[in-house]
């Protein structure tokens, strides 16, 4: 796995940097970009206060905040080096879960020793968006026996762990 640090963390990757309120950004920062966001570097991360969150240039970038975030308001988050993945087409980084109780999905990168199916960031945002549609869908359920609940559980636990085509899984369940 590649490692990041202060020359690299900034190319194709995806992180979710932790809200801080404890941090007082000092004077002399490390970078600030065209955009105002300030970047501040420890041996262990790097300190980061903007007002844009999720897409920053080429980079998705998701920020885990206390609850109280409101877009364009500034807030500093922290990640580690080790927070840091690539965002790219050849290396599956990333899993999908899926809260069926609240009926959301989201993305997460693979942890250590973690036995989930995984994907490439693109790979999982595909199955996220299909997700999402059959969450908000019920038409399509319509075609089968079994009671929607417990079909979009098969279904879905079925699609997050294989690289089969949400197509060819409803196909099975038939």
């Amino acid at each position: 796995m590649k490692t990041y640090n202060q020359n690299n963390f900034f190319k194709h990757t995806f992180c979710k940097f932790q809200e801080v309120q404890d941090f007082e950004f000092p004077e002399k920062t490390h970078y600030k970009s065209k955009f105002n966001s300030k970047y501040f570097y420890t041996n262990t991360g790097v300190y980061r206060k903007s007002n844009h969150w999720g897409r920053v240039a080429n980079c998705r970038w998701k920020l885990n905040s206390n609850g109280n975030y409101k877009n364009q308001e500034n807030v500093i988050g922290f990640a580690k080096w080790t927070d840091f993945y690539p965002l790219n087409e050849s290396e599956k980084s990333f899993y999908v879960e899926v809260d069926f109780d609240r009926k959301i999905c989201k993305i997460e990168p693979k942890k250590e020793q973690h036995s989930n199916h995984l994907f490439t960031y693109s790979e999982a945002q595909k199955r996220l968006k299909n997700i999402y549609r059959l969450f908000k869908e019920n038409k399509w359920a319509n075609y089968f026996d079994t009671e929607i609940n417990e079909l979009r559980y098969k279904i879905f636990t079925a699609y997050i762990q294989s690289d089969k085509t949400l197509q060819q899984i409803k196909t099975e369940q038939k």
